[in-house]
């Protein structure tokens, strides 16, 4: 039997409740990565955003970024390693502090964003983030893009790493994302992050923009909740995985 986990981007808004999709997403993942309040998020989402992951059995991470609110965390900051750290250290331990009192136990860190497609390519910075979070608890798992820097990183730190694929996503020869600029690097066919998905999971590989077959390795699947259809697009992703002999399960 074949097992895969399916995570989402989860507690990105401001209010004081939950809003957009998050309510009607959670139910078909098997973890989710909560937004630490650097892009996303603040002390009251986070600790609903728990809540609701514990409601439907889903596993907890966190989900730290650049202090960039304005930005979303999508703009990379020229930041020292030490001062990384310290964002890691702040944002993943606020989190945990609801997981806690919750009567959770954090299971993941996911970087976000900029922070997350830097550390994939940039050797230094990827091995800060793995140290702080060891630091934090090294029995957390370290999620991180496909053969990643951020991979290789928490691996030499001794972590326990997931390997990430995106559903909805589109990629280069290198096995990186394809740039957010780039008008054709969202998909946004169902049937196309279906087909994606499967080939990933099944064949370990990934079919470029070039065109070309890339190998992958597939051990959580991201999907976007901040789409208009996002739940729909969970719902059918899942159902997907399910009926070609695929469980849902956190790694």
């Amino acid at each position: 039997m074949m097992f895969i986990d399916l995570n989402c981007d989860m507690g990105e808004s401001f209010g004081t409740n939950i809003i957009g999709n998050d309510e009607g997403i959670m139910p078909f993942l098997s973890s989710a990565n909560i937004a630490c309040g650097f892009h996303g998020g603040n002390p009251s989402v986070m600790y609903h955003t728990v809540k609701l992951a514990m409601k439907h059995g889903v596993a907890i991470g966190a989900h730290p970024s650049f202090p960039d609110l304005e930005g979303f965390g999508r703009r990379e900051m020229n930041m020292t390693a030490s001062e990384v750290y310290d964002l890691i250290i702040y944002q993943v331990s606020a989190l945990a502090g609801f997981v806690k009192v919750s009567g959770a136990k954090l299971h993941h860190v996911k970087p976000h964003g900029a922070l997350y497609n830097l550390a994939a390519r940039d050797a230094t910075l990827a091995m800060t983030i793995a140290n702080a979070v060891a630091d934090i608890d090294p029995s957390l798992i370290l999620y991180g893009l496909s053969g990643s820097e951020l991979i290789k990183a928490g691996k030499t730190r001794g972590l326990i790493t997931c390997s990430e694929v995106f559903a909805d996503r589109h990629y280069q020869d290198d096995g990186s994302l394809t740039p957010r600029t780039k008008p054709h690097a969202l998909i946004t066919s169902t049937s196309v992050a279906v087909v994606q998905v499967t080939r990933m999971v099944k064949e370990n590989i990934v079919i470029s923009d070039q065109g070309n077959p890339v190998p992958i390795e597939a051990e959580t699947i991201c999907i976007h909740g901040d789409g208009a259809h996002a739940i729909h697009f969970a719902k059918e992703i899942r159902e997907a995985l399910e009926s070609g002999g695929i469980t849902i399960k956190a790694s």
